[in-house]
């Protein structure tokens, strides 16, 4: 691939190798989850509120249930992630700091790649990632049932009495700020390595070792599909929500999702040339760097949760809002045609 010349006094350059960047990008490499659980926790709890409140033509009631949706949804996720990816990404650096006490011979020489360390094998790094990301994914099901039990408490304290949402809102914080998970052992160490020894994992992970950068994007992708499917099926057995306002909420969250999805694959698919061109010019910049595999997993990790959050909590929520209140009373009305006509 053709790169244009590196000028090394230039802005770009000086960015790309500056320190803070680069930590921030292996720190991003070690915690994903933790980095994609925190950006969504801040888009849900402000951006996104704020995006279905401007929404026009729509019932007050409507947006409102849509805003304790996403508020209760990035609380929960937060919470819930937190929980399970801290333990398993604290487990994965003892692994990559000490393979030899955790994995078998066959493991090391299976994944190990030549000239660089073996944390740095892309076929390893590959497992990582996906036992890190999968967390999200796991808990989707978990994280829909807590959530949508959530918003009726959200609804009764936040939107009708106001006067007393400040209080529970602190409630809701005070337990997520001061748990903090502390993990002694090596049980959750030593389990992540059995995954990692199997054989059926490392041939599927050297199979695929070159599509590293894609597995975040599809990590997300199938998590969002799960987490709505989940998500419509609590809200229609909901006993808290009011029945003529789930529809246009599961219409709501599907639409958001759909759109998402396929602006987010687009939007990449778009840039995926930039950005290899990009990354080989990060890679010539930071040559001879040990972690130089960490800091393009972070690019690989910022860039579809950049792209998602962008679409998903700032751009969409005032259509499919809007979209979703619109479907529902189309089929409601066509529906009491339909019975009148009868």
């Amino acid at each position: 691939m053709a790169i244009q010349k590196i000028n090394p006094n230039s802005f770009s350059t000086k960015l790309l190798k500056n320190k803070r960047v680069l930590s921030t990008l292996e720190k991003i490499s070690d915690h994903g989850t933790s980095f994609s659980n925190g950006t969504s926790l801040v888009m849900s709890l402000a951006v996104r509120p704020i995006s279905i409140f401007a929404t026009p033509n729509t019932e007050k009631e409507n947006k409102q249930y849509a805003a304790a949706n996403s508020i209760c949804s990035g609380i929960i996720k937060f919470g819930i992630v937190e929980a399970v990816a801290l333990p398993i990404e604290s487990a994965i650096k003892r692994i990559d700091k000490n393979p030899q006490n955790f994995l078998n011979g066959k493991t090391l020489q299976n994944l190990k790649e030549p000239e660089k360390v073996f944390a740095e094998a892309k076929s390893y790094k590959l497992i990582t990632q996906v036992l890190k990301l999968g967390t999200g994914f796991l808990t989707a099901i978990p994280k829909s049932m807590l959530t949508i039990a959530l918003i009726p408490i959200i609804m009764d304290n936040l939107f009708i009495k106001k006067q007393k949402s400040k209080p529970k809102n602190q409630d809701n914080k005070t337990p997520q700020q001061n748990q903090k998970p502390n993990f002694t052992g090596n049980y959750i160490t030593k389990s992540l390595s059995k995954i990692i020894d199997n054989s059926k994992v490392q041939n599927l992970a050297i199979k695929y070792r070159n599509k590293d950068k894609d597995i975040a994007k599809h990590m997300t992708a199938g998590t969002d599909i799960l987490l709505t499917a989940s998500s419509a099926y609590r809200i229609n057995q909901s006993s808290g929500i009011k029945d003529n306002r789930k529809k246009a909420l599961i219409y709501n969250n599907i639409i958001s999702t759909a759109i998402t999805l396929v602006g987010g694959y687009a939007i990449d698919s778009a840039i995926k040339k930039r950005t290899e061109n990009f990354i080989e010019k990060f890679k010539i910049i930071n040559a001879g760097d040990p972690k130089i595999t960490k800091y393009v997993e972070g690019i690989n990790i910022l860039r579809p949760a950049i792209i998602f959050a962008a679409i998903y909590y700032g751009i969409l929520p005032m259509f499919s809002t809007f979209m979703g209140e619109k479907i529902d009373k189309y089929i409601e009305k066509h529906s009491t045609e339909k019975s009148l006509n009868k």
